[in-house]
């Protein structure tokens, strides 16, 4: 896909800006080339400013994704999805984060076993792309606070980098 996002934007900074920007929060584009958040319609004006780029950029942007066969096939279905984590604390939960080499396998299996081993459930998991984050991370939510065996555990992973908010 970003071959091919790299080619129809091609030289054009502002405007890759804007598709990972979509890509990133999920918003969808569609036939006719409007921005959606779910069924919001976004004015391209307060989106643009928001990333920092000029209105027309978003519009043309839009407009091209929706005339590129292969682009508008993936943006008609983008969905945006709530992270909670950032809010976890607040309703009870503890959150995992996790800078892991994406390519590595079997990470979510192990870290799920882990869990389930020391009785904790999972409420969301969330791994960034690395082709949309410079430095993508992975949050685990449980469901409720990690005991400490669990805390342990996990920290003897020995991952890239570990921590528990």
């Amino acid at each position: 896909m970003w071959q091919h996002i790299d080619e129809v934007f091609s030289g054009q900074r502002a405007k890759l800006k804007a598709v990972s920007t979509m890509l990133r929060l999920g918003l969808r584009v569609d036939k006719q080339g409007r921005i959606f958040c779910e069924s919001i319609e976004l004015a391209p004006a307060k989106f643009a400013r928001a990333i920092g780029v000029d209105r027309r950029v978003v519009i043309c942007t839009a407009k091209e994704i929706a005339a590129d066969p292969k682009l508008s096939e993936i943006f008609s279905r983008l969905i945006p999805t709530a992270n909670v984590s950032g809010a976890a604390k607040i309703l009870g939960h503890d959150v995992i984060e996790i800078d892991a080499d994406p390519n590595t396998t079997g990470l979510v299996s192990i870290i799920s076993t882990i869990l389930a081993r020391n009785k904790v459930g999972i409420r969301q998991i969330i791994a960034d792309d690395p082709d949309l984050y410079p430095d993508p991370k992975m949050h685990i939510v449980a469901d409720g606070r990690l005991p400490r065996k669990a805390i342990e555990e996990l920290r003897n992973l020995h991952l890239q980098a570990i921590s528990f908010k």
